[in-house]
């Protein structure tokens, strides 16, 4: 299936869950932040939230500073 990351068109197996792309991307757990069609997807809910054809995904990266 094809989604949409950070507007770059990535390929994915079926029923690719968030955890298992930010492996897929090789990104950290910690310090990671997704939206999925504009909704932010709590990190306790990665696991069970399956991506789908065409899903918009916003990956940001926290960083600290000041």
């Amino acid at each position: 299936m094809k989604i949409q990351i950070n507007e770059q068109v990535v390929e994915l197996a079926e029923n690719t869950n968030i955890e298992q792309l930010l492996a897929h991307l090789n990104k950290p757990l910690m310090g990671s932040a997704v939206a999925v069609n504009q909704d932010i997807i709590s990190r306790s809910h990665w696991a069970d939230t399956i991506l789908n054809e065409g899903d918009n995904i916003s990956l940001f990266q926290v960083i600290a500073g000041g």
